[in-house]
């Protein structure tokens, strides 16, 4: 039985049919038909019943299609696992992201680079806006992901990714969840709730405060869990960065545009890393995470 069949197997499944099976394969869709019927008769079991134009999976072949997804997760685990081994002074890429950011991009890029790079070991730190500049800064992180609070500096490449805007996340019984927009003076009563570890508080209260102008009493919390749960209870609100187009369904909590004399708050998020600890994978890496944005 070949690894080929099996993926041919796998891509007409997927594809729905042998036609755009055969285009994924970059193979003619005989070829395609013939190496699945060859599969069958390896295994002396019919997987698919062929309908004219349109085919349905076997009791048989719906346990052999989804046992050969496992076999596939498997041997590219394995394939990975070996080409580290051999390479005993393996390539290690280290990332460090802020702990305020929560959007899909970074994982997706990570994905994309580990099927690209598969004997590339990525570690994922991450991090307070200053625990990560000191990282950089200490060669315990070769790149991060963050948004700017500092002037660029010349000893680093900085790549703008994507601009964030500011919402404020509040309990929908709170009676400012009814307005359309949010001015900083509108949320001086109610508490700030952020997300971040014991030593990064005073740095990150002090950014919201100075920088963003959010006034009044703050609160913290070590996960997004944590601090939705206080923002239910209606203990306070938290601001969010929002990348793109806003996706919002919880109806236990609302999220405002932060504006500031009408207009939105941003940020704009970047990755950073030292020019004199560059190198092929960062820019690689670089290139497919400002794809995602």
């Amino acid at each position: 039985m070949l690894l080929r069949q099996i993926e041919y197997f796998q891509a007409v499944i997927e594809n729905g049919n042998f036609y755009l099976a055969a285009e994924q394969c970059h193979v003619s869709q005989s070829a395609i038909s013939q190496q699945i019927k060859k599969l069958e008769d390896e295994l002396g079991v019919k997987l698919l019943e062929r309908h004219n134009r349109t085919f349905s999976l076997t009791p048989a072949g719906e346990h052999f299609y989804r046992k050969s997804l496992i076999i596939a997760g498997d041997l590219k685990h394995l394939i990975r696992e070996t080409k580290r081994i051999a390479d005993s002074d393996h390539a290690v890429l280290r990332i460090g992201y802020y702990k305020g950011y929560h959007g899909n991009e970074l994982s997706e890029a990570i994905a994309l680079f580990s099927e690209k790079y598969p004997a590339v070991d990525v570690q994922i730190t991450v991090g307070s806006h200053e625990e990560l500049y000191h990282a950089m800064e200490n060669n315990t992180v070769d790149l991060a992901m963050n948004d700017q609070r500092r002037a660029f500096s010349d000893a680093y490449h900085n790549e703008v990714l994507a601009e964030s805007k500011i919402y404020i996340e509040i309990s929908s019984k709170n009676p400012l969840s009814r307005l359309s927009t949010l001015e900083a003076d509108d949320l001086k009563n109610t508490p700030c709730i952020l997300v971040i570890n014991q030593a990064g508080q005073i740095e990150e209260q002090n950014y919201y405060e100075k920088i963003i102008g959010l006034q009044g009493d703050f609160l913290f919390a070590d996960t997004m869990q944590e601090a939705r749960l206080k923002i239910i209870t209606g203990q306070g609100y938290m601001p969010v960065d929002v990348i793109g187009e806003q996706v919002w369904f919880d109806t236990s909590v609302s999220r405002i545009p932060l504006v500031r004399n009408q207009s939105p708050v941003k940020k704009t998020y970047c990755a950073f890393w030292r020019k004199d600890n560059s190198g092929y994978y960062m820019e690689e890496f670089a290139s497919l995470l400002k794809s995602c944005f």
